[in-house]
């Protein structure tokens, strides 16, 4: 479904600028914070700027927009910085905002002390994001989140609804080392 582009581009920045707001210095979470915090928590301290959000998320022009329970949104402007030779946004941009917002939704419902990793991803460019597009939105959603395995899908979009890739993830969830969850 298509909605107003120019109003939801506005809502969109209005977001982020709201967020850049708060942000912190970009570096990885620290392991106290891990260790104590749900994965929920962890990513609505990083909207609160109260936790440092990743650096690739400076490096590659994407922040975290959203966080609720088995859920996780990026958005992303595609610069000149993340064009292939062709002058199109590189496939790997796509597949990095897509593994960030499937990935992390999947944090979202890891208890204190438990940690995850990608182990496969897959993703599926629909179409190319054309130069005039200012934003676009990576929404990850659970699909199913066990004690050793989770699994999530993804789709980047644009402020006008058109899906510009797709894709789904495998996680491996385990306990942090030296921490014991029950």
């Amino acid at each position: 479904m298509m909605t107003n582009s120019p109003d939801t581009l506005s809502q969109w920045l209005t977001t982020e600028s709201a967020i850049r707001a708060n942000w912190t210095e970009r570096k990885p979470l620290p392991r106290s914070a891990m260790a104590t915090m749900t994965g929920l928590a962890l990513f609505e301290a990083m909207l609160n700027g109260e936790l440092p959000g990743a650096p690739i998320a400076d490096t590659l022009d994407f922040l975290l927009v959203e966080a609720t329970h088995g859920r996780a949104v990026f958005q992303g402007q595609p610069t000149p910085k993340v064009l292939n030779p062709l002058g199109g946004v590189h496939g790997g941009w796509y597949a990095t905002l897509l593994d960030s917002c499937m990935a992390c939704s999947v944090h979202t419902t890891l208890p204190a002390g438990r940690a995850y990793t990608t182990t496969e991803f897959s993703v599926h460019l629909v179409r190319a994001i054309p130069p005039d597009v200012q934003r676009v939105r990576a929404i990850g959603q659970v699909l199913h989140a066990g004690r050793q395995l989770a699994t999530a899908e993804g789709k980047l979009v644009g402020p006008d609804g058109r899906l510009y890739a797709h894709g789904t993830t495998s996680c491996l969830v385990f306990d942090l080392p030296g921490e014991k969850t029950s």
